[in-house]
């Protein structure tokens, strides 16, 4: 589904992404970790080509990233993006930004986007909040408003970067839940994110990165109980607690 190979960023002489490769297949969930400045949300916005790379391939379902003749509006409907930050449209209802994507990139007549915006919000508890707008929400029910607004779009794949980090303790778990759901559905996903609990119980593999670098890139039960390097070890020494 996502091929990155050899891929490097750099802003002057600082590398924010060195070397990086791998692969996630149809159907995986894939965590992405490591310390602040590690290049993580960098590497999955590269995906999407909300960021640009400077070295290397990214391919989405055999499409080149990066290639010219790649038309991103097309990309993005396969890919997914959950932010941080939601990034919803204040001036819209949530009933309309579900429905923005739909028309304006897939193409579809309001009433069959509707439907399917209305499918979307009752499957994480909101249907009842359509005609509100994003400030009379909380920050879990605009994150909940954001994953249905990805999913509008049919994407093959998704991509969080970090989301529930902006969010109150006491929300992060609906959240949380509600991505565990799409990844029991068999919803490609990668998740940038410090949960690592959730990270433990959801995920199929984690890639950990350090300055830039993919450290390791192995199956979740290896990760947590064997790393093989110190830097991922001292990491998961101070993010675990009993």
């Amino acid at each position: 589904m996502i091929r990155i190979e050899h891929v490097s960023k750099q802003y002057g002489n600082f590398k924010v992404l060195d070397d990086c490769s791998t692969t996630i297949e149809e159907g995986e969930v894939v965590v992405v970790c490591g310390p602040s400045g590690s290049g993580k949300s960098t590497l999955i916005k590269c995906i999407n080509a909300l960021e640009p790379y400077g070295n290397g391939q990214i391919f989405l379902d055999g499409v080149e990233v990066g290639a010219k003749e790649t038309s991103l509006p097309k990309l993005r409907a396969k890919v997914g993006m959950v932010f941080q930050h939601f990034e919803l449209f204040p001036h819209l209802s949530i009933l309309e930004n579900l429905l923005l994507g739909q028309i304006k990139v897939l193409g579809r007549g309001r009433d069959e986007a509707a439907h399917k915006a209305m499918k979307l919000l009752a499957r994480v508890g909101l249907s009842n909040q359509a005609a509100k707008y994003p400030g009379a929400l909380s920050g879990g029910q605009q994150q909940r408003v954001a994953i249905a607004r990805a999913l509008s779009m049919d994407p093959a794949a998704i991509l969080f970067d970090e989301p529930t980090s902006a969010l109150d303790p006491e929300m992060v778990s609906e959240v949380l839940d509600l991505m565990a759901g799409l990844a029991r559905e068999g919803m490609t996903m990668v998740i940038v994110t410090h949960e690592m609990g959730f990270a433990r119980r959801v995920s199929n593999r984690v890639i950990f990165m350090d300055r830039g670098r993919i450290v390791e890139d192995v199956p979740t039960q290896q990760f947590f109980d064997m790393p093989h390097s110190d830097r991922a070890k001292d990491f998961l020494s101070k993010v675990l607690h009993d």
